[in-house]
């Protein structure tokens, strides 16, 4: 069973890439940790929101077999 994560912003540029292709984790929280320390990933939990399937969730969102998650890091604008 497998998901998609979709990077935007810092985490594309810090990744290399604009997604992947992985294992379904137990949980949101678990899948952006194991991230963090792949790629070194600045933000802590509390500054990023999630979304699954293009819709912003909580961090105790299920993911399903298929889905796509992406994490939106805290931008400033002008």
């Amino acid at each position: 069973m497998t998901i998609t994560v979709l990077y935007f912003a810092s985490f594309q540029e810090t990744a290399g890439m604009d997604s992947e292709t992985m294992e379904r984790p137990a949980s949101l929280t678990a899948l952006y940790e194991n991230l963090k320390k792949k790629y070194q990933f600045k933000f802590q939990l509390a500054h990023i929101r999630v979304a699954v399937d293009g819709v912003f969730v909580s961090w105790q969102h299920e993911v399903n077999d298929g889905s796509e998650v992406a994490f939106i890091p805290p931008v400033s604008g002008g």
